[in-house]
């Protein structure tokens, strides 16, 4: 099969979708792999390491037209004309982007294959998780950071300072963003609470992360109530596949302490606080409601070499096994079936149909 890597475009999104070492996998198995001039660089490999791993350096044209495309982020209005009925596999997140890309896929019959919403045989989400757990984990410094004075934030810093704890932290999700997020704050020394919707998870986070941690169940009353103290909100709040709720409200922020920061990390499925909207590493905050908002869809971005290493560690073997088989890998596999969201023209996610108002052809694909 003939693979291609193009450099990414998004506002400073320096991860790339192939390392040169799993060039060397593909090309050993008898692959043909195209990568862009410079699609590396950010993420500390140039050229010479793909050549030497038997990639062939093209432009960007090129290296959308091959039968398989690996990405990092969804393709921009820009690239939408190099989408012509390959696979693309990449992070999509069509439930909270803007609606022409899905049009684009639909109508270019582009076979769009999700890291967001591939599963492994637990159910789990092997793609996300990775970046999940990079974005919790910076949340905590970057909300930090904007709550410095001289960011206009309230001048709280959050942690312990000759033994006494400052700050209140209000994790909103306990899955891999809320906990890594919570990690982070807990090893700052600050209060933290995570708001979750299964209280009987709290003895089980806390024998993970600490005793200091406290949970509260996510009801609309407990956030409310919270909130009023938190200084650092993070967002983790996640549907797979679907557009993020709004569990967070304008009158809540409304209410949060002037100054105070919020990192919304579901941004890239919508954004799970009602006053969020996305930002970029450009131009990454706004003030609303007298509080500072974070919410850049691809936060990862801002370390991509860890982020790329993290996540091609991930998305390898999947890689290897549709260059080898095609569509036959997911046949194979239901739960990396579940990682398709269009075919033929069609809509095969339900949940992305569901935020669309569209309809979903179920079994436009049906694995076996």
């Amino acid at each position: 099969m003939r693979i291609g890597v193009p450099k990414e475009i998004k506002n400073r999104e320096n991860r790339v979708g192939l390392t040169p070492e799993g060039v060397a996998r593909l090309t050993g198995q008898g692959h043909a792999v195209v990568i862009e001039a410079g699609a590396g660089k950010g993420s500390g490999f140039d050229d010479a390491a793909y050549t030497a791993a038997g990639a062939e350096l093209v432009d960007q044209a090129a290296a959308w037209g091959v039968d398989l495309v690996v990405k990092i982020k969804e393709p921009l209005e820009a690239e939408y004309a190099f989408l012509r009925g390959q696979t693309v596999f990449t992070y999509f997140h069509l439930a909270g982007v803007t609606p022409s890309l899905t049009a684009a896929l639909l109508d270019s019959r582009t076979t769009a294959i999700a890291y967001e919403t591939v599963e492994d045989a637990a159910g789990r989400l092997p793609l996300l998780a990775p970046m999940s757990a990079v974005a919790g984990t910076m949340a905590v410094p970057m909300g930090t950071y904007y709550l410095a004075r001289f960011n206009g934030g309230r001048g709280l810093l959050p942690g312990r300072i000759l033994g006494e704890s400052f700050g209140q932290v209000l994790i909103v999700g306990d899955g891999v963003v809320g906990r890594h997020a919570a990690a982070a704050a807990l090893g700052l020394g600050a209060h933290v609470t995570i708001a979750g919707r299964h209280p009987e998870r709290a003895a089980t986070l806390r024998a993970e992360l600490g005793e200091a941690l406290q949970f509260i169940e996510s009801t609309p009353a407990n956030l409310a109530r919270a909130l009023t103290g938190t200084d650092l909100l993070v967002g983790a709040v996640l549907l797979r596949g679907a557009r993020a709720p709004h569990v967070v409200s304008r009158d809540m922020v409304a209410a949060m302490p002037a100054g105070a920061v919020l990192v919304d990390v579901s941004i890239d499925q919508g954004g799970c606080i009602e006053t969020a909207r996305a930002t970029s590493h450009s131009d990454p905050v706004y003030t609303e409601c007298e509080v500072i908002h974070y919410c850049v869809t691809n936060m990862p971005g801002a370390y991509p070499r860890t982020s790329t290493l993290a996540l091609t560690r991930a998305t390898g073997a999947y890689v290897e096994r549709l260059a080898a088989h095609g569509l036959d890998a997911l046949r194979e596999d239901p739960g990396f079936a579940r990682g398709l969201n269009t075919l033929d023209g069609h809509l095969t996610c339900a949940a992305v149909a569901e935020a669309l108002g569209l309809e979903a052809r179920y079994r436009a694909f049906d694995p076996a």
